[in-house]
């Protein structure tokens, strides 16, 4: 059931994916040869950027077999003095090998005779040992043993060694690192003042006015934009002058980015592209430095485009909310944005363009004529725009001929450009699990289904009773929105649980709605009204399922009164203040005594409401019952269906245990169906079950 908002949940957009970076160029991206690059200077051969990793190479190689080395000399069969001795006196000792080192004695044993190698023995001792174990290997050998002095130099390279390793290499990416930063102007600390902008052009965007339907009046704006671009003469002849800024201003997913790409790909003039997170940063005025580098970089490429996707990060109103002060660091960066902005000449020829869905906190001073001289509204499509943006998705994928991307645009009101390209590929993604060679309509209405309410829990097993409760709900919503005359027609009625929902009763509007009627907002609460009460009067109880109709219920009526000045107690007056988010005490203009008249007067409403839909469903809860036991059995109901339900007539259609019952009694090895009447409706192929669209 669609519930009108004030304002609707942030979406961000990823960048595109193929752009490239437009600033100094780093290591690897310089000519390989020396000559003049595109502006004209002069460029000599780049160094290679990963010439001194070979030294750390070479470093840990050489260090690692220094300590093979050692640790080779002290690897052996460990033995003591009197093995040793009796080793040696038993010839099996090669000559000439025995070597006394500053903590063992380490010899050479000759091959054994199966295996045919020779071995490493050592003797070791300690410094109180140290005089005694020499002794008695010199008298051993006759003199014969060889003294090594003790080296100093391994055990500081054993003790010391990891920690100059580890030193070694963090002094090589720190070198690296201010090598890389300091290729630009100003070092280290310069590079952080770089902007982050992309450099993008028609060939990477692959995006143009072809691909961007359901907002003809601002593809006209922008295409005023791409025209004086490409001939200014036409338009500065009679003394007019380029906007210097056009603001796009929607809601999320509405086309904003989408915009800005075909403008990329129709308009053949550089195309600077930068989010407003990108300006800010942990360094205060690093945001300012980006910016002027940003425009300065623009300068130098106009005629160009700047394109700033969501300027709000920087550019909110000062002095709203928790601030630092003056030398804030967003205030710092959108007073650069506002001085490069009121410096341009007409004959710059660089135009920025920002979008945003927050055109409410802007700053005043940004988006006054002289910077922002446009504001370009990117609304939801109606239903003309839908159909449009339907088609130009549709010719990405393959339809099948009952596919009637009419219907599929009346039943999708609000839904932004990016909901309906979400409706084609899960639709084409549900024709594809199915095995199926086109996407039907029945795919569509389940992706768009799918998309606003979230995947049907078909496994989701229910108890009996609050299966029944579900139906008598959704037979409460759908009878009362069949007999109400000012509610939008019934499309169809479930209780297969979809997201959060036990079950759900989808309507079909006839028109699009730029704003609500009176009698309509009190038809849309008596149907949110009739789920609670056909539910406790069926059962005898009340559940937690009506609180999102509690909610829809509660929240219009209080806009109903608050805004919208539907009350004769209160008159023609806003009682809401401005916007207070962004504030840490909600405004509150009006008295206590006011306050409880809202309150008196929002009760009013849903009092009403809930009163005439109990009236209704009083005179007509037969119709109730009937529509409750057939979505018992059925699970799903068209809105043609629950019509013909409330005039007793019959469906004509099996349910699906019906289907699982022919299924189990059909013979396996039958291979045909069985003759049927004339009086008889089609009965469905073994194996097919039906789907809840």
């Amino acid at each position: 059931m669609p519930k009108p908002s004030r304002k609707n949940p942030s979406r961000r957009l990823r960048a595109p994916r193929n752009e490239h970076r437009a600033s100094e160029p780093g290591p690897g991206k310089t000519p390989p040869q020396g000559g003049p690059d595109q502006a004209g200077r002069q460029v000599g051969t780049a160094p290679p950027a990963n010439r001194n990793i070979w030294w750390l190479v070479a470093f840990t190689v050489v260090f690692f077999m220094v300590l093979m080395l050692f640790n080779g000399a002290n690897s052996g069969n460990r033995i003591d003095p009197n093995e040793f001795e009796t080793l040696y006196r038993n010839e099996q000792i090669e000559p000439g090998s025995v070597v006394i080192r500053d903590s063992s004695v380490v010899a050479e044993r000759k091959p054994d005779q199966v295996t045919g190698k020779s071995t490493t023995v050592i003797v070791p001792f300690n410094r109180a040992t140290e005089k005694w174990v020499a002794e008695r290997v010199m008298e051993l050998t006759k003199g014969e043993a060889k003294s090594k002095e003790p080296s100093t130099l391994t055990p500081f390279l054993l003790t010391f060694g990891p920690f100059l390793l580890l030193l070694a290499v963090l002094w090589f990416f720190v070198s690296r690192g201010l090598r890389n930063a300091g290729a630009g102007p100003g070092g280290m600390l310069g590079n952080f003042g770089k902007s982050r902008h992309r450099l993008l052009n028609k060939e990477m965007t692959g995006v143009n006015f072809a691909d961007v339907a359901g907002i003809d009046e601002a593809k006209d704006e922008v295409g005023e934009i791409i025209e004086f671009l490409k001939n200014p003469k036409k338009f500065t002849k009679l003394g007019g002058r380029i906007p210097r800024g056009v603001l796009l201003i929607g809601e999320p997913g509405c086309g904003k980015t989408l915009l800005a790409k075909a403008i990329a790909g129709e308009a053949d003039v550089p195309f600077f592209s930068i989010s407003g997170s990108d300006f800010v940063e942990m360094f205060v005025g690093v945001g300012a430095s980006r910016v002027r580098d940003l425009f300065k970089n623009a300068k130098e490429n106009a005629p160009c485009i700047i394109f700033l996707d969501e300027i709000d990060a920087v550019g909110r109103r000062r002095g709203s909310g928790f601030s630092s002060g003056g030398h804030d660091e967003r205030e710092q960066t959108l007073n650069a944005i506002l001085v490069e902005m009121d410096g341009f000449t007409p004959a710059d020829g660089v135009i920025v363009i920002a979008a945003t869905n927050r055109a409410d906190v802007l700053d005043p001073a940004l988006i006054r004529p002289g910077r922002f001289d446009r504001q370009i509204v990117v609304p939801l499509p109606d239903v003309k725009g839908r159909l449009e943006i339907l088609k130009v998705h549709a010719n990405k994928v393959k339809l099948g001929p009952d596919v009637d991307l009419e219907r599929v645009a009346r039943m999708t009101p609000m839904f932004s450009g990016a909901d309906l390209a979400a409706i084609i590929n899960e639709g084409a993604i549900s024709a594809t699990m199915h095995n199926k060679d086109f996407i039907e309509q029945e795919d569509l209405e389940e992706a768009r289904d799918k998309v606003k309410y979230g995947r049907a829990r078909k496994s989701r097993v229910r108890e009996a009773e609050e299966n029944r409760a579900t139906a008598y709900h959704e037979a409460g919503h759908a009878v009362v929105q069949a007999l109400i005359k000012d509610a939008d027609p019934l499309h169809k009625v479930t209780i297969i649980p979809r997201g959060q929902s036990l079950g759900a009763t989808f309507s079909l509007p006839e028109k699009d709605r730029m704003g609500f009627g009176q009698r309509w907002l009190k038809a849309f609460m008596r149907i949110a009204c009739g789920g609670r009460i056909a539910e406790q009067r069926a059962v005898g109880d009340i559940s937690s399922g009506a609180a999102q109709d509690i909610s829809q219920v509660t929240s219009m009526a209080r806009v109903m009164i608050e805004e919208w000045g539907m009350s004769d107690r209160l008159g023609f007056v806003r009682y809401t203040g401005e916007d207070t988010r962004n504030r840490f005490i909600p405004e509150k203009a009006y008295s206590e005594e006011t306050a409880r008249i809202i309150d008196e007067e929002v009760r009013r409403l849903v009092d009403e409401a809930y009163r005439d839909a109990g009236q209704m469903l009083e005179e007509n809860w037969a119709k109730v019952e009937a529509v409750a036991e057939a979505l018992l059995k059925y699970e799903t109901l068209s809105g043609d269906e629950v019509h013909k339900v409330m005039r007793g007539e019959s469906i004509g259609r099996s349910s699906l245990a019906e289907l699982l019952a022919a299924q189990r009694r059909t013979p396996p090895s039958t291979p045909t169906t069985p003759k049927r009447g004339d009086d008889e409706g089609p009965e469905p192929s073994p194996g097919l079950l039906p789907t809840p669209a």
